[in-house]
C-alpha cells in the first residue's frame, strides 16, 4: 500500500514542489555497489539508467569537485545542481556504472580505497558477507568481542541479515582487532576467506581507474585500508589519510582534493586531520542537502551530506527532493525517532556498513 501511494505522489508530481523549494540546495546522491539485474544489495543497471534519466531532466550535474571549488569561494552554483558519487572502487562501478554514465553524459566520483585496489587487502565488511554466504544452513552462535551472535542461516535474506550483524558488532571493535575477529567468526563458522577478494568482491584495476579517471569519473580517496577514522588516532590516522593521496595522485598523475569518510563516520579530530591532509572536500553519508551561498549559507565542506540511492524511481525522487528531510523533521519536532542513514536497510549505508 506504502508503495502504491509513492508512485502515486510521483505520477501525480508531488515531489516536484519540494524539489523546487530545494533547488538553491546541492544534492549529492551516493551508490554503493550495482548489478545487472535487481539484487537485494546492489543497484540495477535499469534503476541506475533511470535515476540518471531523471536527473538529467531536473538537474544541472556537475562534478564533486567544481561543486565543492564554487562552496568554497562562496560562488552561486547552478539552480538544482547534482553530483553524483560512488564508494569503494568495486569491479561493477566500472562494468556497469561507468557505460551508463557515459551514455548519459554524466560525471560523477569514484572514491576507491587504495590498498583495495593495490590488491593487498579486501573490505572487511565484505569478509563477512563472504563467511555468512558460504557457511553451511542452520543455527550458529558466534562471538564477536565477547558478544554472542545468534545466526540463522537459511536462505539469502537471513544471510544479508546474518552478515550486518556481524558487520554492527565488529564496528564497535578498534581496526587493529578486526582481523582476528573474523578469524574467530570464520573458525565457528567452518569457512576459510581467501586471501585475495573473490570475484564478486573484486575491485576495478589501476588501469581501468585511469580510464574513468580521463574520462569524466574522477577518483577520490576512500582512505588505504577502509578502517572506522574514529577507531584509528596518531599516526595511523596519518598514514590512511596522507598515504591514500599520495597513491591516487601517483597512479593518475593529477592533484586528489576530495575525501569520502569510510561508514561515515567522523569526529572534530578526524575532520581536522583531513583538512590537514591537504584535501580540499570530503563526503559523509549523513542524509541531507548542503547549503549553498545561493541560499545565505555555505555547508561544511569537511562534512558534506548525500542522500543514498534507493532502487525504485519513487522513492529516489522523494529522497532528492528533499520530502524525506522534511518527514524527518516533522517527526523530530513530534519526539520521534528521526528517520536517518541508521535507519535505512543493511545494504543501503555504506554498502551494509562499508
Amino acid at each position: 500500500m506504502k508503495q502504491a501511494i509513492l508512485n502515486l505522489m510521483r505520477m501525480t508530481g508531488a515531489f516536484a514542489p519540494f524539489r523546487r523549494a530545494n533547488r538553491d540546495k546541492a544534492l549529492i546522491v551516493t551508490y554503493h555497489r550495482f548489478s545487472e539485474r535487481d539484487a537485494e544489495a546492489a543497484t540495477s543497471a535499469r534503476a541506475f539508467s533511470e535515476q540518471l534519466e531523471y536527473l538529467r531532466a531536473h538537474y544541472t550535474i556537475m562534478p564533486l569537485s567544481e561543486m565543492a571549488r564554487a562552496m568554497s569561494e562562496g560562488s552561486p552554483l547552478p539552480r538544482a545542481s547534482a553530483a553524483i558519487t560512488i564508494d569503494d572502487g568495486y569491479r561493477d562501478a566500472r562494468e556497469i556504472a561507468f557505460p551508463l554514465l557515459r551514455k548519459h553524459g554524466v560525471p560523477a566520483t569514484l572514491f576507491v580505497v587504495t590498498d583495495f585496489i593495490d590488491r593487498k587487502t579486501w573490505l572487511w565488511t565484505d569478509k563477512s558477507r563472504f563467511l555468512t554466504f558460504n557457511a553451511p544452513a542452520g543455527r550458529f552462535e558466534v562471538t564477536v568481542a565477547g558478544r554472542a551472535l545468534a545466526l540463522e542461516l537459511n536462505g539469502r535474506a537471513s544471510r544479508f541479515f546474518a552478515a550486518d550483524r556481524v558487520n554492527s558488532a565488529l564496528k564497535a571493535l578498534p581496526d587493529d582487532a578486526k582481523q582476528g575477529a573474523i578469524d574467530l567468526v570464520a573458525g565457528q563458522l567452518g569457512v576459510e576467506p581467501p586471501a585475495s577478494p573473490p570475484e564478486e568482491f573484486a575491485p576495478i584495476t589501476w588501469d581501468q581507474a585511469r580510464e574513468m579517471d580521463a574520462a569524466g569519473v574522477e577518483i577520490g580517496s576512500h582512505t588505504v585500508t577502509h578502517p572506522i577514522l574514529t577507531r584509528v588516532a596518531g599516526d595511523r590516522l596519518s598514514f590512511e589519510l596522507g598515504q591514500s593521496r599520495a597513491r591516487l595522485e601517483e597512479m593518475l598523475g593529477r592533484e586528489v582534493g576530495l575525501f569520502c569518510y569510510p561508514n561515515g563516520d567522523l569526529n572534530p579530530d578526524v575532520r581536522a586531520e583531513v583538512a590537514r591532509a591537504g584535501y580540499m572536500a570530503a563526503v559523509t553519508t549523513e542524509p541531507g542537502l548542503n547549503k549553498t551561498s545561493s541560499n545565505g549559507g555555505r555547508g561544511d565542506l569537511f562534512a558534506l551530506k548525500r542522500i543514498h540511492a534507493t532502487r525504485d524511481l519513487s522513492h529516489f525522487i522523494q529522497s532528492t527532493s528533499g520530502f524525506e528531510q522534511m518527514k524527518s523533521r516533522l517527526r523530530g519536532s513530534r519526539g520521534d525517532e528521526p528517520a536517518g542513514a541508521a535507519d535505512l536497510p543493511g545494504a543501503c549505508r555504506e554498502g551494509a556498513t562499508n
